[in-house]
């Protein structure tokens, strides 16, 4: 038996979400469908470094899985590719020791939030960005991402409806910064995320660069422990699981 690891890209408008779920098109039925085909039918199972929710979508995801088959590394890329959707694209595919885990062994994770600040939408970046019609204060928002470095419990930062015991996350990086004229992203890397994490952090970094709350309100917010503390969900379309770090 040989273990793979394959980073892959995805855009998430179509599925609902990563992880297998009955009846429903995901990022994971899709692949392990491929690898069935690959290896007559036999199921193999496929592990990633955690899953994402519908309608967010993947530069750098990366999963793992076992084969009996004896392929040569550089050739599963290109097989896999022909059997999946168009929407899925396994980047590379290489050998790893048996003891590699795509879950357990992640160090680090950026993901990127990607945000259109003009008056009109935009028809044809509305899956792939989040729009704010107006102008957004973007030093404000970077306080406010200052605040959020280092070790802390983000209880307030995590959906009510998770079971996750232990909220205390570790971030390293977090800014705010303008790619373009009409577009703005949000970069954060942690050791990793709670359930709709970067997507509560980034709905209250919104309210603060569209003057609704102050930058010196964040400290208040991560110690209050209390989803309820925190701003809305931004929605899924804006956010990209960008790298994974081992």
């Amino acid at each position: 038996m040989e273990k793979l690891k394959c980073t892959v890209a995805y855009d998430g408008s179509r599925f609902f979400g990563y992880q297998v779920q009955p009846g429903k098109r995901t990022v994971q039925r899709e692949i392990e469908t491929a690898l069935a085909r690959m290896h007559h039918g036999q199921k193999i199972k496929i592990t990633a470094s955690g899953r994402t929710d519908r309608g967010v979508h993947a530069v750098g995801q990366v999963f793992h899985f076992t084969t009996p088959l004896a392929i040569p590394t550089g050739n599963w890329t290109k097989a896999l590719n022909s059997l999946l959707p168009d929407d899925i694209y396994i980047r590379r595919t290489e050998g790893v020791p048996d003891g590699f885990h795509a879950r357990y062994d992640v160090k680090r994770k950026e993901y990127r939030y990607r945000i259109l600040t003009r008056g009109e939408p935009d028809l044809f970046r509305r899956l792939y960005t989040a729009h704010v019609a107006q102008p957004l204060d973007l030093e404000k928002m970077n306080r406010a991402a200052a605040h959020f470095l280092g070790t802390h419990d983000f209880s307030s930062f995590c959906a009510a409806n998770t079971d996750v015991k232990n909220k205390v996350r570790t971030i390293y990086h977090l800014d705010v910064h303008r790619e373009s004229e009409e577009e703005t992203v949000i970069r954060i890397i942690g050791g990793g995320f709670l359930y709709q994490m970067v997507r509560i952090i980034t709905g209250t970094l919104l309210d603060i660069g569209t003057l609704v709350l102050s930058p010196e309100a964040i400290p208040e917010i991560i110690v209050a422990k209390d989803r309820g503390a925190a701003s809305k969900t931004a929605p899924a379309c804006g956010l990209t699981l960008w790298k994974v770090t081992y």
